[in-house]
């Protein structure tokens, strides 16, 4: 049944609206919808909260950064993905889009037998439009399932979840997978430059055909699947899934912590992920050389983060048959859903290698030697974009 508005309480200085289920405890700031903190397995004697804060979340931030940095955490809806550079049909985009730095309103909240869902909604004023954005919870299970339904749109637009996850403080404590792939490469440019106090090291405009042996600027390579790694610089790559799979997935193996985070998409709506390697390479206010151990995780259909024109425009990506923005009808709304989840795993588990639908509410990830474990989960959301009621 619907419930009236939740409280509004800070959470890392952002004010927030919490919603919980038996397994999840979610907070999602309404400035940018930024979703963290996330805690899974909330009553275990282990809670396990994956997602990012960026250090500077109780600092006075010098007045010209964007709200998508000063609130910069968890996972957040970008449209466009990028921006903030250059203007499309005269309209100058903030970095991620209005999504990612302006107010969502209070729609409702649904509380049921079968779990919990917040409902949230934007109007957009740099064109015509709005954004709902459901988020909801299902008993029993340790996932959040996601769903953006963009109305009233018209013409070509990229977009991107933004998950940052905050890695432990050593090197390779988590295992980077995915499902099968068409593409990978590192971004077409330097990423960085030294003259701004900001640093990358992998090579430049490099089609990735090994994760573990992609090369650097200095002749040598790195494994993209250890991470953290690589201290000092910031990065991007992007994996492009294959678009004939049912379904496509993106995982991190913690085996000393002994859990896998996941993301869970339609590779024919969220086409790529970008890969934002950031640690601690950049030295200019607020990062001043402290953003470390973080990864981007970040499901979207775009030509990296450049914004809605190289997206909409032939690009490297869609020559090579890989979508990087959708054309939007305002007669016809859209639903860009995923699923982000938590699976405990058990001892010697050290990385994911597969998976997999083992029912209509059961799905199976395979590890290393033999290695599985089973977990509830409704993969129909995909297709539906719809869940037991609490997301129609």
């Amino acid at each position: 049944m619907a419930a009236r508005k939740p409280p509004l309480k800070k959470r890392f200085n952002q004010p927030s609206y919490t919603i919980q289920s038996d397994e999840v405890s979610l907070a999602v700031a309404e400035m940018g919808g930024f979703m963290a903190p996330v805690t899974f397995y909330r009553r275990a004697k282990k809670p396990v909260t994956p997602l990012a804060v960026a250090p500077w979340w109780n600092e006075k931030i010098p007045a010209d950064q964007p709200n998508v940095i000063k609130g910069l955490r968890g996972d957040f809806f970008c449209m466009p993905f990028g921006g903030g550079v250059t203007k499309y049909k005269g309209r100058a985009y903030p970095p991620h889009g209005e999504t990612a730095n302006r107010k969502w309103q209070f729609l409702d909240l649904i509380r049921s037998k079968s779990g919990r869902a917040l409902h949230l909604k934007m109007n957009l004023r740099l064109q015509k439009g709005s954004v709902q954005k459901s988020l909801a919870l299902v008993n029993g299970e340790n996932a959040v399932y996601v769903r953006h339904r963009i109305s009233g749109l018209s013409g070509p637009m990229s977009f991107s979840h933004h998950a940052t996850l905050q890695f432990p403080d050593r090197p390779g404590a988590g295992r980077l997978s995915f499902s099968k792939y068409k593409h990978a490469a590192t971004f077409y440019i330097p990423v960085e430059s030294p003259e701004t106090k900001t640093y990358s090291i992998l090579k430049p405009d490099s089609v990735i055909r090994d994760l573990t042996k992609v090369p650097l600027s200095d002749g040598s390579t790195t494994d993209l699947t250890s991470y953290p790694n690589r201290r000092g610089f910031e990065d991007l790559a992007m994996i492009c899934a294959d678009p004939d799979l049912d379904f496509a997935w993106s995982a991190v193996t913690f085996e000393k912590e002994r859990y896998v985070w996941f993301n869970i998409k339609d590779p024919r709506v969220l086409a790529s992920t970008v890969l934002w390697f950031t640690n601690g390479g950049r030295y200019f206010e607020p990062w001043n050389g402290r953003h470390v151990n973080v990864m981007g995780i970040e499901e979207g259909t775009t030509f990296w983060g450049d914004g809605v024109g190289p997206s909409a425009r032939p690009n490297a990506l869609t020559r090579r048959g890989i979508k990087t923005c959708h054309r939007f009808s305002p007669k016809r709304p859209y639903d860009v859903s995923f699923i982000m989840g938590v699976a405990k795993v058990p001892r010697g588990f050290k990385v994911v290698k597969d998976i997999r639908e083992m029912d209509g509410g059961t799905v199976r990830i395979v590890g290393n030697s033999r290695l599985r474990v089973d977990i509830p989960l409704q993969l129909g959301f995909l297709e539906t974009a719809a869940l037991d009621g609490l997301i129609e």
